[in-house]
C-alpha cells in the first residue's frame, strides 16, 4: 500500500502557549505590512474598537489590552491583509484557470478592490461602475417572481446590514433567507423554543464564575472558539470540574497555556482543563445523554428509598415543566446494551458522568456542531435541555445551556429578522413600521434553496457574504445547480469558489471589512453584533479601507433595493447616511432593543432579554417541555451501527470554509489536508499504518457502497473513539447527499456518515469535486 507520512507527527504541547504566539506573528508577518494595521490588533474586542470577525465568544466585562486569540488574530490579519485582488488580476486570469486553484490560493490573493461583472467572451471578471451594477441587477430582479430569488446571509454581516437585507427582500416579496445558521445551529433555533421557549443559550459569561461543573460535548474550543479557553482555565483554577465528551481528544479541552500568563509562558507550564474526558462514538451523543438521564432516575429512586434527598429536582419539575412522565417512560424502555453499543462508552463511564452531574449544584452544558449537524440534530439539542431541566439547571446563576455559535454575528442576524420562517409578530411589526405588507408564506432555508435552484424553481441568488456553494453539502449537485442560475450576485471581501460558479449574469461586489473605517453622510459609523450569550455591542473599524471603491454592506443593500423597488416605502438614503436611524428602525420592529442607540454607548454593550434565564417559558403552555426522542440514533444512516462512521471537522488553520493555512497544529498535521483520522485499534484491525493511503466511500442506509467517494486520503492514527473516523470540511462534503438533513431544522447531516475504506491503489483519481 502506498504511504505518504510527510507532515504528520504527534503534537505533545498544550493549547495556546508559545505556539499560539508564533502563529500570530506568522499571520501578521504574512498579511499585514503597515505598522498602524498591526497596532490596530489591540483594538480588537475593545469598547472603542472593532469586534473580531471570527467567533462569537463574548467579551469579558473588564477588557484587557489583549483581547484576541490566535485564530482571532488570523481572522483580523486575513481581512486586513496588504494583498489585493485587482481588476488587473482578473484580466490576467480566466475564471476557468482560477477554478483549478485551491480555496486557500483563491482567498490568498487578498482583498477585492472593485465591483466586477463577468464577461463570457473573455471568460474574465471585468470592472463595472457601482451605479451601472445596481441598475442592471435591479432591472433583472424586477423581471422575476420574488419567490424565485434566494437572499443568502453570512453570519459575519452586522445587525444593521442584516436588518436592511431582510427589509429589502420582504418589501421585494419573499421570505427566502438561506443563511449560515441553516448549516450550523439551526437545531438550536428550532429545538430550544420547543423546550424552553427561547432559541438561544441561557447563560451569561459571569455564570462561568459560579458554576460547579461544565460539560463540554461535541465541540473543540482550541480551534473554533479559542477565547473560551481563558474562561475554562479560570473555571478549572478555582476548582470547578470540566467534563469533556467528544469523539476525538482535542488539546483545547485537555490543557491550556495562557499567553496572558507570564508564569505559565516562562515556566512552560499549563492548566489542566477537563478533569475527565470521554470519547463517544460519532453519532452516540444522544445515547450518552439518555444514559445519564436513566442513571439519574435510578439514583433518585435509590436516594428516596434510603430516606435521602432526591437527585431529580421534583419541585422545579412540578412548578415549571411538562412532559416528565413521558420522558421517564421512554428512558425506562431504553436498553443499556443498546446505549453502550451506539455510544461506544461503557455503563461505568456514563454512570460516572451522572454522578458528577448529580453532585454539582450548578451545571453549564456547552455544545457545538458535533451535536447539531445530524439528521436528528434538533432532538439532540432537546436531550441536553432535558438533562438540565431534570435538576433545575436552567434559569439560575451559574447554570444553563450554552450553544457555541460560530460566526461573530450569526445569532444577531437571526434576532433582527433573517429567518425563512418568520413569526407573525415580525411580519405584523414590519407592516406597522414601514407600511408595506410582507409576504406571509415561509421561504427557503439553505438546503431547500439549493433544491429549488437544482429544480429550476429559483432563478437568482444574491449573497450577503459567505461561501454557500462550498459550505453546503453535496458539491456535485450544488455546483451543477448554481451554474443553471440566471443571476448571481456576491458581496464579499475576498475571492472564493462560490464566485466562480457562474450563471448567466454574474456580479462580484466588494465590501468594507469589519476592521475598516465606514464613513457615510453623517460621518464615521459603528455597527452592532450579538454574541453567543445575547450581548449586543458596537463595533467601529479603524483601518483605512483596502480600496476607495469599496462600499459598506448597508450601502450596497440600499443601492440594490432602490434600483429594484421604484415605489419603495423605505427611506434607504436616510438609513445608510446614519446607521443610528437603522437602529431606531430595529428598535421599532423589535421592542427588545429598547433605547438601542443609547445602550450601545455602554462599554461592553447590553444583554437582550432572555425569558428562559428568568424561568419564564415562552411556550404555548407557559412551561418548559421535556421532549422525548424516539430511539437513540442521531442519524437513520447509522441505525445498523456500521463499522466506521465519519465526522467532518475543521483544521486549526481554518474558520468555516476560510483557510488561513494548511496546518492543524494540535492534531499534528502540517502543510496538508488530505488526511483521515482514525483510532489505533481501527487502523490495526484494518492493517493500516500512519501514512497509508486509502479511498473513502459513503454507504447507503442498507450498507451498500454509493458513488460518493473521497480518494487518496492519508491515514493519521489519532486518539479517538473506535468506530469513528474524521476528515476535513468542506472537502468531505462530497460524501453527504443534499437530501440528508434534519427534517425539523433543515441542517445538513455532516456528521454520522457511514463509510467504507479501500486501498488507494484501487482508484487513483482525485476525489474532491473541482
Amino acid at each position: 500500500m502506498k504511504q505518504n507520512n510527510k507532515g504528520i507527527s504527534p503534537y505533545s504541547g498544550s493549547a495556546g502557549g508559545w505556539g499560539a504566539l508564533k502563529a500570530v506573528a506568522d499571520a501578521i508577518r504574512g498579511q499585514m505590512a503597515v505598522k498602524q494595521d498591526v497596532i490596530a490588533l489591540f483594538k480588537v474586542n475593545q469598547p472603542q474598537g472593532f469586534d473580531c470577525p471570527g467567533c462569537a465568544w463574548p467579551d469579558p466585562r473588564h477588557g484587557s489590552s489583549f483581547e484576541f486569540c490566535e485564530n482571532g488574530a488570523k481572522a483580523v490579519s486575513w481581512e486586513a491583509t496588504s494583498k489585493r485582488t485587482t481588476p488587473e488580476f482578473f484580466s490576467a486570469h480566466t475564471v476557468s484557470e482560477l477554478w483549478s486553484r485551491s480555496a486557500y490560493e483563491l482567498e490568498g490573493e487578498g482583498r477585492l478592490t472593485h465591483p466586477m461583472k463577468y464577461d463570457a467572451a473573455s471568460d474574465t471578471y471585468q470592472p463595472i461602475e457601482w451605479e451601472t451594477a445596481f441598475r442592471e441587477i435591479g432591472e433583472k430582479l424586477q423581471g422575476y417572481d420574488p419567490d424565485s430569488v434566494e437572499f443568502y446571509t453570512s453570519g459575519r454581516a452586522s445587525n444593521e446590514a442584516a436588518f436592511l437585507w431582510q427589509l429589502f427582500a420582504r418589501e421585494y416579496g419573499t421570505n427566502n433567507f438561506p443563511d449560515c445558521s441553516n448549516m450550523c445551529h439551526e437545531p438550536t433555533s428550532v429545538g430550544l423554543p420547543q423546550s424552553i421557549g427561547v432559541g438561544k443559550g441561557t447563560v451569561e459569561l459571569d455564570d462561568f464564575d459560579h458554576c460547579d461543573l461544565v460539560i463540554c460535548i461535541g465541540h473543540n474550543p482550541g480551534t473554533n472558539h479559542p477565547r473560551m479557553l481563558g474562561t475554562l482555565r479560570e473555571v478549572a483554577k478555582r476548582g470547578a470540574k470540566i467534563v469533556a465528551i467528544n469523539p476525538l481528544r482535542e488539546r483545547g479541552l485537555e490543557r491550556f497555556t495562557s499567553p496572558q500568563s507570564p508564569v505559565e509562558m516562562l515556566s512552560l507550564s499549563s492548566t489542566e482543563l477537563a478533569s475527565t474526558y470521554y470519547k463517544v462514538r460519532v453519532g452516540g451523543d444522544a445515547a450518552v445523554l439518555k444514559g445519564v438521564m436513566k442513571c439519574l432516575l435510578k439514583m433518585h429512586d435509590e436516594a428516596l428509598t434510603a430516606g435521602k434527598p432526591g437527585v431529580v429536582d421534583e419541585a422545579f419539575i412540578q412548578q415549571h415543566t411538562e412532559g416528565f412522565a413521558a420522558l421517564k417512560t421512554d428512558l425506562d424502555g431504553t436498553d443499556w446494551q443498546h446505549i453502550e453499543k451506539v455510544s461506544g462508552m461503557t455503563f461505568a463511564e456514563i454512570q460516572n458522568i451522572a454522578h458528577l452531574y448529580a453532585s454539582a449544584e450548578k451545571t453549564i452544558i456547552c455544545y457545538g456542531m458535533g451535536i447539531t449537524q445530524h439528521q436528528y440534530g434538533t432532538q439532540n439539542v432537546q436531550q441536553i435541555a432535558n438533562l438540565l431541566l431534570m435538576r433545575g439547571n436552567i434559569g439560575k446563576p451559574g447554570a444553563g445551556i450554552c450553544p457555541l455559535r460560530g460566526h461573530s454575528n450569526v445569532q444577531g442576524d437571526r434576532t433582527v429578522g433573517i429567518t425563512e420562517i418568520p413569526p407573525q409578530s415580525l411580519l405584523d411589526s414590519l407592516e406597522n413600521v414601514f407600511g408595506f405588507r410582507p409576504p406571509q408564506k415561509h421561504g427557503h432555508g439553505a438546503v431547500s434553496a439549493v433544491q429549488a435552484i437544482r429544480d429550476g424553481r429559483s432563478k437568482a441568488l444574491l449573497c450577503l457574504g459567505g461561501n454557500l456553494a462550498e459550505a453546503i453539502s453535496d458539491p456535485q449537485v450544488t455546483f451543477a445547480a448554481m451554474r443553471k442560475l440566471d443571476l448571481v450576485v456576491h458581496m464579499a471581501t475576498k475571492l472564493n469558489r462560490s464566485h466562480l460558479l457562474l450563471g448567466k449574469h454574474n456580479y462580484l461586489l466588494p465590501v468594507l471589512g469589519r476592521t475598516e473605517t465606514d464613513r457615510q453622510a453623517s460621518g464615521e459609523q459603528s455597527v452592532t453584533v450579538e454574541d453567543s450569550m445575547s450581548m449586543v455591542h458596537a463595533s467601529r473599524g479603524t483601518l483605512k479601507p483596502a480600496s476607495p471603491f469599496l462600499k459598506s454592506e448597508p450601502a450596497i443593500v440600499a443601492g440594490l433595493a432602490k434600483a429594484t423597488l421604484p415605489a419603495t416605502r423605505v427611506e434607504w438614503d436616510k438609513m445608510v447616511g446614519d446607521y443610528s436611524v437603522i437602529r431606531e428602525a430595529i428598535e421599532a420592529v423589535f421592542p427588545a432593543f429598547k433605547d438601542f442607540n443609547q445602550q450601545i454607548l455602554q462599554p461592553g454593550g447590553f444583554r437582550l432579554y432572555n425569558a428562559a434565564s428568568e424561568r419564564k417559558w415562552l411556550t404555548p403552555s407557559g412551561r418548559a417541555q421535556f421532549k422525548v426522542m424516539q430511539g437513540i440514533n442521531e442519524d437513520p444512516r447509522s441505525l445498523k451501527c456500521h463499522d466506521l462512521v465519519l465526522t467532518t471537522l475543521r483544521s486549526h488553520d481554518q474558520y468555516n470554509t476560510t483557510l488561513y493555512g494548511l496546518n492543524d497544529r494540535y492534531r499534528g498535521v502540517t502543510g496538508r489536508r488530505d488526511v483521515l483520522f482514525m483510532a489505533a485499534s481501527e487502523a490495526e484491525k484494518r492493517q493500516l499504518r500512519v501514512g497509508d493511503k486509502v479511498n473513502m466511500i459513503a454507504l447507503d442506509p442498507d450498507g451498500k457502497q454509493t458513488s460518493r467517494r473521497l480518494n487518496s486520503l492519508t491515514i493519521v492514527v489519532y486518539d479517538m473513539a473506535p468506530g469513528s473516523v474524521a476528515a476535513y470540511y468542506p472537502e468531505a462534503n462530497v460524501l453527504v447527499p443534499l437530501d440528508s438533513f434534519d427534517t425539523e431544522s433543515g441542517i445538513p447531516a455532516y456528521k454520522s456518515i457511514p463509510v467504507a475504506l479501500e486501498p488507494a491503489e484501487v482508484l487513483e483519481t482525485e476525489g474532491v469535486i473541482r
